[in-house]
């Protein structure tokens, strides 16, 4: 697709991750017009980058998304209306990695119960058999794409058995054994860590239920940094609840923020962190990356870079 780029917005709504400013000077060498922006500003604009959807983007040539899901945006809307659709893709892999590894190093270590027990300024050490070590341990991680493979580069090397869950059967680096999505049930049933790291799309809404609750190991953790409706909240809440799991590392939920009236606040054995597992402070060079080799490709009339539409 071919069109002329005089003016690229960073709208506003990034600001939820970075400085809206940060992203725009990092820019500033383009041979093009880069400045931030509020929903007053869309129409002037030839392309944006943003974190939330607008239906004023549509009239635009070309949008990015901060995020490597689409579930914000239409698909078929912007396909409809010819306007291009990147996402990022890509950037997610290894800070998502160690943000998991540091939910499994907490688990097995206990360092979120000390953490906790640091505020309350008591000196409690663990029972004689709570702590262990991660080698020997295996984690099922369901969804073996770029964040998957980004969480095993990272806690492969902890010494965790990795088997994965796919489309197909097909061997992926990094893994062991790996099941077809219509095995799950058989993959999670031994794995000490469940680590979901799929897209949310129609197939992978509540993927996680009761049944898939019930078929783990009463000792197992579960880790969402996917997406919150992957999972069927009050299902998991359940679990929890009723020991059927031993606990759980949430990044994301059905609802964000989550509600202070959420059980999951205050149960133990779970660690809740505000969709920022991907969170740096190069977060903004990263996106620029993708954002410069786009205008490089749109100028030497090359296709685009993650394009979704």
């Amino acid at each position: 697709m071919q069109f002329e780029l005089d003016r690229l917005g960073i709208h506003n709504s990034v600001d939820a991750v970075f400085p809206p400013a940060e992203l725009a000077a990092f820019l500033a060498d383009l041979p093009i017009d880069v400045s931030t922006i509020g929903d007053d500003d869309i129409a002037a604009c030839d392309a944006v980058v943003t974190l939330e959807h607008r239906d004023a983007f549509l009239d635009l040539d070309w949008v990015h998304s901060i995020q490597a899901g689409v579930d914000r945006f239409s698909v078929e809307a912007f396909e409809d209306h010819g306007t291009v659709l990147t996402n990022s893709t890509g950037i997610h892999d290894r800070t998502i990695g160690e943000t998991v590894a540091g939910y499994l190093l907490s688990f097995s270590r206990r360092l979120h119960v000390y953490a906790g027990a640091q505020q309350d300024r008591r000196w409690d050490r663990p029972e004689w058999d709570e702590a262990f070590t991660l080698p020997g341990t295996t984690a099922c991680v369901v969804g073996t794409g770029t964040l998957g493979r980004g969480v095993a580069d990272v806690i492969g090397p902890l010494g965790v058995e990795l088997v994965g869950v796919r489309r197909r059967a097909d061997p992926v680096p990094g893994f062991g054994d790996i099941y077809a999505n219509v095995d799950l049930h058989e993959a999670i049933a031994d794995a000490d860590f469940v680590i979901v790291t799929v897209p949310l799309t129609d197939e992978t809404h509540q993927l996680f239920g009761a049944a898939e609750f019930e078929r783990m190991r009463d000792d197992a953790y579960f880790v969402n940094v996917a997406r919150g409706g992957v999972v069927d909240e009050p299902a998991l809440i359940d679990a929890l609840e009723t020991d059927s799991i031993a606990g759980a590392a949430l990044d994301v939920f059905e609802t964000e923020p989550l509600p202070e009236s959420s059980p999951l606040w205050g149960l133990d054995d779970v660690i809740v962190t505000p969709h920022s597992a991907a969170y740096t402070r190069d977060y903004f060079r990263d996106i620029g990356e993708i954002v410069r080799e786009n205008v490089d490709r749109l100028d030497r009339g090359e296709p685009f870079h993650n394009r979704v539409a």
